[in-house]
């Protein structure tokens, strides 16, 4: 048996990994006619991402705004059920019932996915909730990431909603290869902050001089920054003047200041491995793919205390009050963050695990031992997510 799902959208990598690991090669094109074979797991098969309407789509994400949240295509497509995830910002809340009433219309039941309560991209949450209200009252079936937005989920809105972890977001082959050979280099303790676009979640300076501060208290540690030209250029559409002269001031001995465009997914991880801690600058949110794919390759992350980000798994925590940085609980997670770095290396030191070269004596303990069991792990915990997700299908079909 087989089901075909339109996924909004379906090309996202935390889409695409939602598959069952033997059948992600199957062909999408025509998933209701999947290839005959035995399989002791429902067939979940997903319809491609159709053009999207715009010719300038944002860069990573060319599925935006994802055509399927039409009335007209829901009508002329065939599938059996529809899993919203990302996207329909571009729609007003009138706008989402009527793509809603037409899936009604065809027998078809919406599942939802909440990963934001709050759009880290929009300051002011008022639209965004009015939309997922929209999505919580129509959808058959409601699924999120982690404990805390369950309960924040049941709370504010009577839903209750089904927890499922987030997937990996490296490919499982890729996460092999990084646990046999990192990119962290052995001579000091390296905290990356990646600010991107300064999206409406995130703190720049605030955040940075609490790091900075911190790891002036380490040996031979290192802030690097990652910033996008769109920030850093006077010309840049986000450009933050203010920023780029604090940065400018900065010890280049201390802060190491990286100016780039969009990384493509191979720079990402290798950026991702070369750390040994990735601080999240955010002062709202939910839950963080970013967490996810520095967890694939073995970096801790430091998360703020706002959104779901403990629930999810983060490492250590740093607090927000009132709207205001407590730079002092970063400090602590910055410090015992360099404290687990040391250690783990030490402990690989001692059970022959350690990479070559590494001498215990030689007082730069920042490398973290090669882990290949993560890789077995996340196939494990992605084989019990793609069954999870077929059970709550099957549910909602059959309840139909």
């Amino acid at each position: 048996m087989s089901i075909t799902v339109a996924s909004v959208p379906a090309s996202h990598v935390y889409i695409r990994h939602l598959q069952h690991p033997d059948d992600a090669a199957r062909r999408t094109e025509a998933p209701e006619q999947p290839e005959p074979r035995e399989s002791e797991h429902l067939v979940v098969g997903r319809l491609p991402d159709p053009p999207s309407p715009r010719k300038d789509t944002p860069t990573g994400a060319p599925w935006w705004p994802p055509a399927m949240l039409d009335p007209d295509w829901i009508a002329a497509h065939d599938f059996d059920l529809m899993h919203v995830h990302f996207g329909f910002d571009a729609q007003t809340p009138e706008q989402l019932h009527e793509v809603f009433d037409a899936l009604d219309a065809h027998g078809r039941p919406l599942i939802y996915t909440a990963h934001d309560l709050w759009n880290p991209h929009q300051e002011a949450p008022a639209l965004h909730e009015a939309q997922i209200q929209v999505l919580f009252a129509r959808a058959r079936a409601v699924i999120t990431l982690s404990d805390q937005a369950a309960e924040e989920i049941f709370t504010r809105w009577g839903v209750s909603a089904e927890v499922i972890p987030h997937p990996h977001v490296v490919d499982l082959e890729l996460i092999r290869r990084y646990a046999e050979s990192p990119r962290r280099r052995t001579e000091e303790f390296r905290l990356g902050v990646h600010l991107k676009s300064l999206r409406a979640n995130m703190v720049g300076i605030e955040v940075l001089e609490a790091a900075l501060a911190a790891l002036r208290e380490i040996p031979r540690a290192v802030l690097q920054v990652d910033l996008h030209h769109d920030v850093f250029d006077s010309s840049g559409t986000r450009h933050d003047a203010r920023l780029v002269r604090w940065l400018k001031r900065q010890d280049p001995e201390l802060l190491d200041l990286r100016v780039h465009d969009f990384f493509t997914d191979a720079e990402l991880f290798d950026y991702l491995s070369s750390l040994h801690a990735s601080l999240l600058p955010y002062r709202f949110g939910t839950h963080s793919g970013w967490m996810e794919a520095a967890h694939d390759l073995g970096t801790t992350v430091i998360a703020p205390d706002v959104g779901c980000y403990r629930s999810q798994g983060a490492d250590f925590l740093y607090r927000w009050q009132d709207g205001r940085l407590d730079a002092a609980s970063l400090t602590r997670a910055v410090q015992a963050a360099s404290t687990q770095a040391a250690s783990t290396h030490a402990a690989g030191v001692l059970s022959g695990s350690a990479q070559s070269g590494s001498d215990p004596d030689d007082h730069t303990p920042w490398r973290a031992p090669a882990a290949p069991a993560r890789q077995d792990w996340r196939e494990e915990q992605r084989r019990a997510i793609a069954a999870a997700h077929a059970q709550i299908y099957a549910r909602a079909l059959s309840e139909g």
